[in-house]
């Protein structure tokens, strides 16, 4: 069996469990904690950081957008890339937003400082870096609603990958509660319309021992 191995709250393997789903491709998880560099995970993927795929025939793909190419590539005949060069390269530089601006900006400042932190015993959240986070998720949410007012979705005329990994971005920090839904309506909107998405529910239905989702998480309605 296909298998993926993952942490539920890092968002590069949520858009590749999406995609998996999205495709139509039975897969295996096994969820790896990357601060404890298991030996193991460090032999499939030496940097220590998930996603890493590994395929029926043995063949091993490590890394967040490598493995978001790879589904691509090697799984055509469902797409989540548009075929127009232009409109590859708008997916790509919202993809590249959320799993790097946003990242920094809003994910590792709130899902890193509140939840990581607490489960790796890193010590105790920052709370200058909280309260960065959370202005942060405000202009990023706003750009959300700026692209969904103008397109059918994020980068154009059909759902891709792009949608996607905006998506699996918000749906870390909503695990931790602070994604401020009534403040952007149609942002808001746009978020439910993935929800609704069987590839989705999935990633609804996680639950870290002790740290619980808040109660909306998983509620296709908020």
């Amino acid at each position: 069996m296909r298998t993926l191995h993952h942490h539920p709250l890092h968002p590069l393997s949520r858009v590749a469990r999406v995609m998996l789903a999205e495709k139509g491709l039975p897969f295996d998880t096994v969820i790896e904690k990357p601060w404890e560099r298991r030996e193991d995970f460090l032999m499939l993927n030496p940097a220590g950081e998930p996603p890493v795929l590994v395929e029926e025939d043995g063949t091993v793909v490590a890394g967040g957008m490598p493995v978001l190419e790879y589904l691509e590539e090697a799984y055509p005949d469902v797409a989540l890339m548009p075929r127009e060069v232009a409109a590859r390269a708008e997916v790509r530089r919202i993809v590249d937003w959320f799993t790097r601006t946003f990242d920094r900006e809003v994910t590792e400042n709130l899902v890193g400082e509140k939840l990581i932190k607490r489960l790796s015993g890193q010590g105790h959240p920052y709370a200058p870096a909280i309260r960065a986070g959370l202005a942060n998720i405000q202009y990023h949410m706003e750009y959300i609603a700026f692209l969904s007012e103008r397109r059918p979705w994020l980068a154009g005329s059909s759902f891709t990958v792009a949608d996607i990994a905006a998506a699996a971005a918000l749906s870390c920090v909503d695990y931790v509660d602070n994604v401020p839904w009534d403040k952007v309506p149609e942002a808001k909107d746009w978020y439910a319309r993935i929800k609704s998405r069987p590839s989705f529910r999935g990633l609804l239905t996680d639950s870290i021992p002790g740290c619980p989702p808040p109660r909306h998480y998983a509620d296709l309605d908020f």
